[in-house]
């Protein structure tokens, strides 16, 4: 009975190139494919973040309206949420509801309008979307969000 020690030359017992190529071409095609599902998942996770962001804005605002008997004016705008309005109506009995006033998850400050154009609300309140234009078509606001 004879003992091998090494490989035969017949059967190498490293990867060819070949194998090597398709093995990374599979590996960057589901890698390709992951990263486009979790494109997807930010984008919502954004959507998500600006409808939880216009609740907490509603909120303040509702108590904003139940201590100085009004909702800020346009002119005074989210602002008056955080601290005490210098244009008219100026409230007496001034209390910040907010210690800042969020951004939107593109960097960009959040619209207010009193009266309200869209919204079932009497006021609007809205991100003007990734394309940081206001009056597109991806502008989220309290009209879309269910608030």
């Amino acid at each position: 009975m004879k003992i091998r020690t090494s490989p035969s030359p017949a059967h190498p017992s490293a990867f060819t190139l070949i194998e090597i190529v398709i093995t990374l071409t599979i590996i960057a095609i589901l890698a390709s494919g992951s990263i486009y599902l979790l494109k997807g998942q930010i984008d919502s996770a954004k959507d998500t973040r600006v409808g939880s962001d216009l609740q907490a804005i509603g909120l303040a605002l509702q108590s904003y309206e139940s201590r100085a008997l009004r909702k800020p004016t346009t002119e005074q705008g989210l602002k008056a949420l955080v601290e005490k309005p210098t244009i008219e109506p100026i409230p007496e009995n001034y209390r910040a509801f907010m210690k800042e006033m969020p951004k939107d998850p593109w960097g960009m400050e959040y619209k207010y309008r009193l009266p309200a154009q869209k919204s079932k609300d009497d006021y609007d309140i809205w991100s003007a979307g990734p394309d940081g234009q206001d009056g597109t078509a991806d502008d989220i606001g309290n009209w879309k969000s269910g608030s």
